[in-house]
């Protein structure tokens, strides 16, 4: 009973907070979601320089960015030494919010095709894209 108690209202507030949260992006600037975008870029990308590979870890990329033509900027190489997980998801949130600001903002961009990495390599404990 006293753990119910306690849960209801953790998650009310959870959820509040998570409305409010939203609609702070929804009413950002077009200049304040391109300064958010670019901390969230640098956020990510020392999560994925942090990473390591070798005999034990496997070298993976994913897809960053959203041009508004549509497709990513770009591919980031990591490997599974880190929190892949945590990185995943700072980088659905930043796609999400580059792909708002496109479409609130009025951006446009080339609509050439960035492709994936045909292949991954480890070379001195990195991860590295051929292409």
């Amino acid at each position: 009973m006293k753990t119910s108690t306690f849960l209801i209202p953790l998650t009310c507030l959870f959820i509040l907070l998570t409305a409010f949260k939203c609609n702070d992006v929804e009413n950002m600037s077009c200049e304040e979601k391109r300064s958010k975008l670019n901390e969230m870029k640098i956020t990510i990308e020392n999560l994925a320089e942090t990473s390591v590979c070798n005999e034990n870890f496997e070298c993976r990329y994913l897809a960053l960015g959203s041009k508004p033509c549509g497709g990513p900027w770009e591919y980031l190489v990591y490997s599974t030494s880190i929190d892949t997980l945590k990185l995943t998801k700072l980088a659905e949130n930043y796609n999400q919010l580059e792909k708002m600001m496109n479409t609130d903002c009025g951006l446009m961009s080339d609509c050439s095709m960035v492709m994936p990495p045909q292949q991954l390599t480890c070379e001195n404990n990195k991860c590295i894209a051929i292409y």
